[in-house]
């Protein structure tokens, strides 16, 4: 067996891992730089992705000024949606086609980012659009080849989209998310800079940092690299490759940051360190998911966020009725977390460790537990819902619930034990109430 996972190693199975990061830059004030950051890929007309709200601050501002003054046609597109739609993804790419542009900018959250990915894959690959969306949903047909050069500039501490090859969208006719995976996706240049979170209001940096935090531990407690079968080819080993050394560095790191600076973060728009910390914890998570996978608690919220358009979150309230992706991930995450605590209980005892849980004295058969028991604290001290049943869900709903999560599995291959529908039935149940 894989040291931590109920997958065996197979000797005849993969042996290596690939590790494929997106250049970055951290710090304060680095929107001021975009302009050069664009000159220095060559890029003279680009096509500059935000929502609405996002373009009146003084960060995009800072960006769109260092442009001009750098001589870059800036095109600007900003009817990005929240919640992007396989309807608003095909309106992108249909603006890039037209305004004729040599590389991407895109300015803000998980969305924006995503929406950005999406307008260049089909503006430089034009398909129909479910060739290249993952299966069963979708053909899940492979990128031909290199997309033009996107530079990926977040503004909440939450998705790591930034470093990701991974577009994330609302199947609407489905009623559950899905999304486009590839090399090709990852920005070619993420710039981090957090003053763009200095604004946000505490609700969605609960939200988008409980991203942070299931990112980070369903990276760690992925079944490990060499429990998969090995690849034809190097091009054909997956971006979601499972936990691995490379990756255990930031995922762990990740969890610690968030463990120690996302309650101070939420409970203080003031603290700026705290802010400071959880978009770089964000950024660490991005790279780590990004490489090992994310499993269960992401499967799970596809369904959570497609079937419910009636929640208005905290923080949420200028945006149509939905529920926040942090949101859809976390509420399932201490029901996943107990549920997987036995197959690899060392990553999960080391996980609430570094998110500040007391293990002491505990043994591998309460891994699972103490983990859970740790983020339902953080999530009922950043105010949010009381699971599932919280945001308007009940029993009822979970044949559908696990229908559509059954439908994930390139997230629930990555769970460090196998994960059948009547499984999802219990995790589901589970997950309706904490407190």
């Amino acid at each position: 067996m894989a040291p931590g996972s109920a997958y065996p190693i197979d000797p005849a199975g993969e042996t290596g891992f690939t590790v494929e990061a997106a250049s970055m830059k951290f710090g304060p004030g680095m929107l001021g730089e975009l302009g050069g950051d664009a000159r220095g890929l060559g890029l003279k007309r680009v096509a500059v992705f935000m929502d609405q709200r996002v373009a009146d601050t003084e960060p995009a501002q800072a960006a769109l000024a260092s442009l001009r003054r750098e001589g870059v046609d800036g095109v600007v597109y900003d009817r990005v949606r929240v919640e992007p739609t396989s309807e608003t993804f095909l309106e992108a790419a249909a603006f890039a086609r037209e305004a004729g542009v040599d590389g991407f900018i895109s300015i803000g959250g998980g969305s924006v980012i995503d929406t950005a990915k999406a307008a260049n894959l089909y503006a430089t690959h034009p398909a129909d659009f479910l060739a290249y969306v993952n299966k069963p949903l979708g053909e899940g047909r492979p990128v031909p080849g290199p997309v033009k050069p996107h530079i990926a500039c977040p503004t909440t501490c939450g998705t790591g989209s930034e470093t990701t090859g991974v577009a994330i969208f609302d199947h609407v006719e489905k009623k559950v998310k899905t999304g486009i995976s590839s090399r090709w996706l990852r920005p070619t240049l993420a710039v981090v800079d957090p003053t763009t979170t200095y604004s946000l209001p505490p609700g969605v940096v609960a939200a988008t940092g409980f991203d942070v935090l299931t990112h980070a531990i369903e990276s760690h407690t992925a079944r490990p690299f060499r429990s998969r079968p090995r690849s034809e080819t190097p091009q054909l080993r997956p971006p979601y490759q499972g936990a691995n050394p490379w990756s255990d560095i930031g995922s762990l790191q990740a969890i610690r940051l968030g463990g120690l600076y996302l309650e101070r973060a939420v409970a203080d728009p003031s603290d700026l360190e705290a802010r400071d910390q959880l978009m770089f914890a964000a950024t660490l998570a991005g790279l780590a998911f990004g490489n090992a996978g994310v499993h269960i608690p992401h499967a799970m919220s596809y369904s959570v966020a497609g079937m419910n358009h009636r929640f208005v979150a905290s923080g949420y309230e200028s945006a149509p009725p939905m529920v926040p992706h942090g949101i859809s991930v976390v509420l399932n995450a201490p029901a996943a977390f107990r549920f997987t605590g036995p197959a690899a209980p060392e990553r999960h005892l080391r996980a609430a460790e570094a998110l500040g849980a007391d293990i002491r004295g505990v043994g591998p058969e309460g891994a699972g537990a103490v983990l859970a028991d740790r983020l339902v604290a953080l999530m009922r001290a950043t105010g949010l819902p009381n699971g599932l049943s919280g945001i308007g869900y009940a029993e009822d709903d979970i044949p559908a619930l696990a229908a559509g999560a059954i439908a994930q599995q390139r997230l629930l291959s990555i769970a460090p034990l196998p994960v059948g529908e009547q499984d999802l039935h219990g995790l589901y149940r589970d997950a309706m109430r904490y407190w």
